[in-house]
């Protein structure tokens, strides 16, 4: 290191303390490795998101500071962090992987907060044993990308990690061409995977399932305990509870146009957040079959396919808990949860959007009227709703009239629709429909800024993103229609 850097007991003086609970680790070496993440020359900031520091009780100028940086790029011990990989395993593309596990992930550990524990792990941080002959690292473009998407999910409301920060070196690392090393710092109340439960259950390590379970049941579903449902079975329970949540999670991504990318198990999260921001891309022109990732061949993760595959999923995970639940049928009857809740969150949060805060039956009508009319002129998705919700504000209907190329299709939806909307409606769809999201040609801007050592481009979008519903004068160019040029990015299971 060219700089001196402060000692885990200098730190306290720094703003970087944290109280370390570290549960995870109390499970045993069956479920992890114990290894300290690879230092990387001459860190920089990237990026810091204040608002999540002040919640973890972190001083947004101590993580700016050169010890913060040190300690976040993961070349200094932080005090109290108990550094871990763990292992899991998983179906990639439909396909049993076997062993997978934190390939280029390390959690620090857990950290008590105002908010509840959270855990805290840096992604990009070297190789581990289960790196499968990676490099361990992140490239910058990758990790700016997933600050910035994990905040603007966090924006929306949809559940998701986060993200507290990003350091840059200038590291050499090659993917498709030669790149620069990142590190970004996930935080989460767990980042406890599907594949998590896979690996054992494959293994027919029972005891250390069980021990997984009992954990999960205990920090993150305690009324799983204690329920009348299943025959009072906890872990049939338990398995209806995330395939509720995955369920309200799914149906959150369709209604704002988010494409996953790499909806693999491994990357399914045991608490039905988003996770593992890879290849993904929020919608630009309507398409349901849109396959946001280059490595996609086949279509499998394509925007309108998220539905049955987050189902496919939750079976593998039914599958892996069966010899906890004993009872096939309690199985499927705890998944059958999922099939009932996704189309009545979707329906829920399509009419939230239309502005119908009341159930009527010809609504089901006019959802799947304006999809069609969106999916048949290919009408950029997030600029429709918005400009519907401000038509119901008060502004012309042609704002939202002149979108579509089949006009006259448009004004007879837009008549059915009129009969149902109530004058009152616009707040809510102004809080409904967001102004912005993270659109890809805005994440590679910032990224082309950010390579030149030019951090203001990711400055300026995380301001967007935490906000997106505010109207952010100024900032109206982030909200227009994409160029041309966007719809040559590709974004592949490497970025």
């Amino acid at each position: 290191m060219d700089q001196a850097v402060a000692t885990p007991t200098e730190q306290l003086d720094l703003g970087l303390a944290l109280p370390w609970q570290n549960s995870f680790a109390s499970l045993g070496p069956a479920f992890y490795t114990e290894l300290m993440p690879s230092p990387l020359p001459s860190p920089y900031v990237v990026g810091v998101n204040d608002a999540l520091a002040r919640e973890l009780g972190l001083a947004p100028d101590a993580l700016r500071s050169q010890a913060g940086v040190e300690a976040f790029t993961g070349n200094q011990p932080i005090a109290g962090s108990q550094p871990l990989a763990s292992v899991y395993s998983g179906h990639q593309f439909g396909v049993w992987a076997g062993q997978l596990g934190d390939g280029r992930a390390i959690l620090l550990g857990e950290a008590h907060t105002a908010a509840g524990p959270r855990e805290i792990q840096l992604k990009g941080s070297g190789r581990t044993p289960y790196s499968r002959m990676g490099d361990g690292r992140a490239v910058l473009r990758s990790s700016i990308r997933e600050y910035l998407c994990s905040e603007a999910m966090w924006g929306l409301g949809i559940p998701t990690t986060r993200a507290l920060m990003v350091t840059g070196s200038d590291a050499p690392v090659r993917r498709e061409e030669m790149e620069t090393s990142a590190v970004v710092t996930r935080v989460a109340p767990s980042f406890m995977r599907f594949g998590h439960f896979e690996h054992f259950s494959a293994r027919n390590q029972l005891d250390e399932l069980r021990t997984l379970a009992d954990y999960v049941l205990d920090r993150f579903y305690p009324q799983c305990r204690s329920t009348d449902k299943f025959a009072g079975n906890a872990y049939a329970a338990l398995l209806e509870q995330v395939s509720e949540r995955t369920a309200a999670m799914v149906a959150q991504w369709q209604a704002v146009g988010f494409c996953h990318g790499v909806m693999n198990t491994d990357n399914m999260s045991i608490l039905g957040l988003t996770i593992d921001y890879g290849p993904f891309q929020f919608l630009d022109a309507f398409d349901p079959g849109h396959i946001c990732n280059h490595s996609d061949d086949q279509g499998r993760y394509a925007y309108n396919k998220q539905p049955n595959i987050a189902y496919w999923n939750l079976f593998c995970l039914g599958q892996a808990l069966l010899p906890l639940i004993g009872d096939q049928d309690l199985a499927l009857a705890a998944l059958e949860s999922y099939k009932q809740l996704f189309p009545r969150e979707l329906e829920l949060r399509m009419r939230a959007k239309l502005g119908l805060p009341d159930a009527q039956p010809q609504d089901r009508e006019l959802i799947e009227g304006i999809l069609a009319l969106l999916a048949a002129d290919k009408v950029d998705y997030t600029i429709f709703w918005r400009r519907l919700s401000m038509h119901a504000a008060g502004e012309p209907a042609s704002l939202v009239r002149d979108l579509f190329l089949q006009r006259e299709a448009f004004d007879a939806w837009s008549l059915q629709y009129s009969k149902r909307l109530s004058t009152e409606s616009a707040p809510q769809m102004l809080r409904t429909n967001p102004k912005y999201v993270l659109r890809n040609h805005l994440g590679e801007l910032a990224i082309r800024q950010a390579k030149l050592k030019d951090h203001s481009g990711v400055e300026d979008l995380l301001a967007l993103l935490q906000a997106p519903y505010d109207e952010h004068p100024g900032h109206n160019d982030k909200a227009g229609f994409p160029p041309d040029w966007a719809t040559q990015i590709e974004i592949s299971c490497s970025s």
